[in-house]
């Protein structure tokens, strides 16, 4: 039995580690403060336009004192665009309106959680249910908070007001 479970701790870390290795060379990973087109926003915020981010930048909030770099602190209270993982709050759920969102697969399950400048809570906008996608990576658009919260999962750094997901492409 020792030997089984030593087996899935190995494969469920080389699959981390792969993740995040190819994750790191995807150029939506790169840290850059380009617009995206925000053509799935819904009418009330249709006059503005998603900002890209990635988890470098939300690396810049340093949890341990709460210090922000100006950077970030700009794109607090706006609509930014994030690709991700989805870690559902409930066992079992298979719509949510309300999830974390983490740079990689698996993160927070059975593993030690990221810092919490590497997970965001999101809030549906509304209580709009949307279909939980745990291994599949997501895009997910909606106003950033930055505001640290205690999660069953860990810390939490960063809070999304949730308007739209779509499956990641390249």
């Amino acid at each position: 039995m020792k030997f089984v479970h030593g087996l899935m701790i190995a494969l469920m870390l080389s699959m981390v580690a792969y993740v995040v290795n190819r994750d790191r060379n995807r150029p939506d990973f790169q840290a850059s403060a380009v617009p995206a087109n925000a053509g799935l926003v819904q009418a009330a915020w249709a006059d503005t336009t998603a900002t890209k981010m990635d988890w470098r930048m939300l690396r810049e909030l340093n949890y341990r004192t709460g210090k922000v770099t100006p950077a970030l602190k700009a794109l607090e209270g706006k609509v930014v665009r994030i690709p991700g993982y989805m870690v559902p709050l409930e066992d079992e759920a298979e719509i949510v309106n309300e999830f974390l969102l983490v740079p990689y697969v698996g993160a927070c399950i059975h593993t030690p959680p990221p810092p919490p400048n590497q997970i965001v809570q999101v809030k549906m906008n509304n209580a709009k249910k949307v279909k939980m996608s745990f291994w599949d990576p997501i895009w997910i658009e909606g106003k950033l908070v930055i505001q640290t919260v205690k999660s069953p999962y860990g810390d939490v750094g960063f809070q999304l007001e949730g308007v739209s997901i779509e499956p990641y492409k390249e």
